[in-house]
């Protein structure tokens, strides 16, 4: 999923797009191009997310090995918090509507303009506005309190 790339998020827009470049060949038709190309952007995000947690491995190992080093604690403690909020935005995310999910994930993860996610989606303007805002407020919903207030 397009979750959890934080400010690697360009990273794997611009790895995704590329790799979308060279595959054109191959794109078939048998679904729109939108979830042929969010698909590939999906597989970076979650390729992204493999090499952090081999990563975010390393650092509680080290954290492990040298307890006194609080740098390094510090640095596990974030990293299992954030790991922690990730998973319960992930979980929140899943339970919207399919179409909320596609707006959150424009808007706010590949962190499209309003005028962007208009044309991504094929929606009229006012549809995307409100539907980011109800899509936001189901979000905050499901999310816990302390999660919408530290994420």
């Amino acid at each position: 999923m397009l979750l959890g790339a934080g400010s690697d998020s360009e990273d794997v827009i611009q790895e995704a797009f590329v790799k979308a470049y060279r595959k054109l060949s191959r794109f078939r038709g048998d679904s729109s191009f939108r979830s042929w190309l969010l698909t590939i952007v999906a597989n970076e995000t979650r390729n992204l997310h493999r090499s952090r947690g081999r990563r975010d491995g390393l650092v509680l190992r080290a954290a492990a090995a040298d307890p006194t080093s609080e740098i390094t604690e510090d640095d596990a403690i974030d990293t299992v918090l954030a790991g922690e909020r990730r998973t319960a935005l992930v979980q929140a995310l899943r339970q919207l509507p399919v179409r909320d999910r596609e707006v959150i994930v424009c808007r706010f993860f590949l962190d499209l303009t309003e005028e962007e996610t208009v044309a991504a989606l094929g929606w009229p303007r006012g549809t995307v506005k409100s539907r980011t805002s109800r899509a936001l407020a189901k979000l905050r919903n499901l999310l816990d309190p302390a999660e919408v207030r530290h994420g």
